[in-house]
């Protein structure tokens, strides 16, 4: 998949307009890459825990962040296995450059505590490959293609709301607050954010 770098204004002000939702943020990014939206949004954050494939890159997020907890790792492997516990995370950032519902999937199934109230920030690059009716061939959106049919490109927007409310709900949360958009290079990518309440309620 084409990366799409000029996005990231978006992304900063997203993540710097959802962030007012939760108090004293402790957060969790899935995918470091050198640190870009951890200096844009998040340097004032003492605790975190960031997860980065790449050893050089890992390596560069151990040094730019000192007090964070940093997982040369799969995220999806280690979310699935607890990785990240030790810490009570408000705010999950996912910056995959394809599609987060795996990295979703794990961090709802896996043991940890729960935030009375969670904050989920995603980029979302899925649209590109479902732009021509690929819907059907990409195993994350199964629920949702069952739900709206295999032509999700223009509904994309209420199949993240759809998917990011009923995976929460399988852990107890419901969903309080959704906002997002399309954009980038042909309305490639879509941009959400939810806020999510354990048990209902107002936040």
């Amino acid at each position: 998949m084409k990366r799409d770098n000029s996005t990231f204004p978006f992304k900063r002000a997203l993540r710097t307009k959802a962030l007012a939702w939760v108090d004293a943020p402790v957060v969790m990014e899935t995918h470091g890459g050198y640190g870009k939206l951890f200096d844009a949004c998040y340097a004032h954050v003492e605790r975190g825990i960031v997860f980065e494939k790449d050893e050089r890159k890992a390596d560069f997020l151990a040094e730019q962040r000192p007090t964070w907890a940093v997982y040369q790792a799969d995220c999806v492997n280690a979310l699935s296995e607890g990785a990240g516990a030790h810490l009570l995370v408000n705010v999950l950032d996912l910056d995959p450059y394809g599609e987060p519902w795996p990295v979703l999937d794990a961090w709802f199934a896996s043991d940890r505590p729960r935030a009375a109230h969670l904050l989920v920030v995603v980029n979302d690059g899925l649209r590109q490959k479902i732009r021509l009716g690929g819907a059907w061939s990409v195993h994350s959106l199964a629920d949702a293609v069952r739900q709206f049919g295999n032509n999700l490109h223009g509904v994309y927007l209420e199949v993240a709301r759809y998917l990011m409310e009923s995976k929460a709900a399988q852990a107890g949360y419901t969903l309080d607050r959704f906002v997002g958009y399309y954009c980038g290079f042909q309305d490639q990518m879509t941009h959400y954010a939810g806020l999510l309440v354990q048990g209902g309620g107002d936040a």
